[in-house]
């Protein structure tokens, strides 16, 4: 992992880390790319107060989460639901009239969490064309909503639809861990994670503002291809230094931009409030980052306890943390390349 081009777990450090990885992947958890997505309410409201409803659910759910919409009460079914499946979950749309005083001022929400920590995302589209959007959990599963949302509320919602975002996407995550590994010292790593925020955060305002508009399920493929290529680069014994070890902060910066897009489609999902989106766009990216920063703390913290356990294995061994991330990737990059052309 050092600048020259040697192993790249051949340093202590490097050691460390890997073993850290191992560490991780022993905490009960399905390492699928965004396994425990969060359930979705949309509404929008139509002249008259009548309210147009979807209900999205994941097709891969929290044990013993049955999570379903709350509505107010006063809100009567006036159109049969239709359930269908669409991409990554199952869509229930119905429609109810709740009487001319509409949703503002009322609440909507969900229940059925299970202790799961997953919330679901609220996006209600008033007939005015406002947008509130916001995210329910266990412990607040109503969202009032407001004439206007509050500036606290809009950070608060945003920060914590980053932090969940960037916690519950292994992909990302490993592919954080691959930085780790290939930056070797404190300084190139600091370069590195950089680069990779920077590239991320362009993408992601540019895609989340509507500049770029790309479909999602082949940058799902290319985020996966992502940490395969960066998994075979942490594999391989090079007889010179390559450019990836050289200067890793440049190949993070551009796989930064490719991931950013996946944020941005997260994003998307949750929508952008009329009349608040940079101050949503920058506390969404914000919530990335914090999230992106306790993991690596995280990473760095077990790596020095469980590295002195990993140097009493054999010197193979040493690199099954490392064929491990690879398969996942191929995994990931097999299921989702499938998916599009499904």
């Amino acid at each position: 992992m050092s600048s020259d081009g040697g192993d790249a777990l051949g340093s202590p450090v490097a050691r460390r880390l890997a073993s850290a990885l191992v560490v991780l992947a022993l905490v009960p958890a399905t390492l699928r790319a965004h396994p425990l997505a969060p359930s979705l309410l949309e509404v929008h409201e139509r002249d008259g107060g009548q309210l147009d409803v979807g209900w999205k659910t994941p097709l891969l759910r929290a044990r013993g989460a049955e999570v379903a919409p709350v509505l107010p009460s006063r809100c009567r079914d006036v159109r049969a639901r239709t359930v269908a499946e669409e991409n990554s979950g199952v869509w229930t749309r119905w429609t109810v009239d709740c009487g001319p005083g509409g949703v503002v001022g009322e609440q909507l929400g969900a229940t059925g969490f299970g202790g799961s920590g997953i919330g679901a995302l609220i996006r209600v589209t008033l007939a005015d064309g406002r947008v509130v959007s916001g995210v329910v959990t266990l412990g607040r599963p109503l969202l009032t909503v407001p004439p206007r949302p509050r500036v606290l509320d809009v950070v608060r919602d945003y920060v914590r639809l980053g932090v969940e975002h960037i916690l519950t996407g292994p992909d990302h995550l490993l592919f954080v861990f691959g930085l780790l590994l290939l930056a070797g010292t404190v300084r190139r790593l600091l370069a590195t994670v950089t680069a990779f925020t920077a590239g991320h955060s362009v993408t992601l305002s540019l895609a989340a503002l509507g500049v770029v508009d790309l479909p999602s399920r082949p940058i799902e493929a290319a985020i996966a291809a992502s940490v395969l290529a960066l998994a075979v680069e942490l594999a391989r014994r090079p007889t010179a230094p390559t450019l990836m070890r050289r200067r890793p902060w440049t190949m993070a910066a551009i796989f930064g931009l490719l991931h950013g897009l996946g944020f941005a489609a997260a994003l998307r999902a949750a929508g952008l409030p009329s009349g608040d989106i940079p101050l949503a766009l920058v506390s969404f990216n914000t919530g990335i980052e914090l999230g992106q920063l306790a993991f690596v703390l995280t990473v760095l913290a077990l790596g020095r306890p469980a590295g002195r356990a990993l140097d009493l294995v054999p010197a193979w061994m040493r690199r099954v943390p490392v064929y491990a991330m690879g398969s996942l990737a191929a995994s990931w990059w097999l299921e989702r390349t499938w998916a599009i052309f499904r």
